[in-house]
């Protein structure tokens, strides 16, 4: 990484390196946060703060690099803001509404009306799950089971050994089963 460049070139490199990873970043962003418009803010913060330190980037993988901005950044600002709010709460107005990013796709699916409403309450059910996993948990799951990342990327960008991502996950998978059966998912 050449430490020397002028502006352009940085606002380039960086954008080459960083804008592949913006999906993954906004998806542990939103699970992180429980809302879209916090998820926004936190990637766009995030991002700011990795194009401010991005002479700092000694290459490797900018995924797991820009992954662990967006949690640190997170993590920093529930800190910051821990007088104002403990968590963020699940708003039935919010995470209640299929939205056309959520919308299920009937080629995914299928044609059959009962096929598209089975599908959409599993959804349902499971994200529902997801929202009364504990923070420490569900970053777990959702790194792991719907982001599809390694152990050990999992250990580096949440700064924890691997064994306590095999015991969260563990732990989250058995807590959301719990939910998924009590609510009758």
């Amino acid at each position: 990484m050449d430490t020397h460049l002028d502006g352009n070139d940085k606002a380039r490199q960086f954008e080459e390196i960083a804008l592949p990873h913006l999906d993954a970043a906004y998806n542990l962003a939103r699970w992180l946060t429980r809302n879209d418009q916090d998820a926004e803010d936190l990637v766009q913060a995030a991002f700011l703060r990795a194009f401010k330190f991005f002479k700092g980037f000694r290459g490797g993988d900018a995924r797991a690099w820009l992954l662990t901005i967006v949690r640190h950044t997170y993590y920093t600002s529930l800190r910051d803001s821990r007088q104002q709010r403990a968590d963020v709460g699940f708003d039935e107005e919010i995470h209640g509404q299929d939205d056309d990013a959520s919308a299920i796709s009937i080629d995914a699916i299928g044609n059959r009306p009962e096929n598209i409403l089975a599908s959409r309450d599993a959804k349902n059910a499971i994200n529902q799950a997801l929202e009364k996993l504990p923070q420490i948990f569900r970053e777990i799951v959702v790194l792991k089971d719907i982001d599809d990342w390694s152990y050990k990327e999992i250990a580096v960008i949440a700064d924890i050994p691997i064994g306590t991502v095999m015991s969260r996950l563990a732990r989250g998978r058995k807590l959301l089963i719990e939910y998924l059966k009590h609510n009758g998912g």
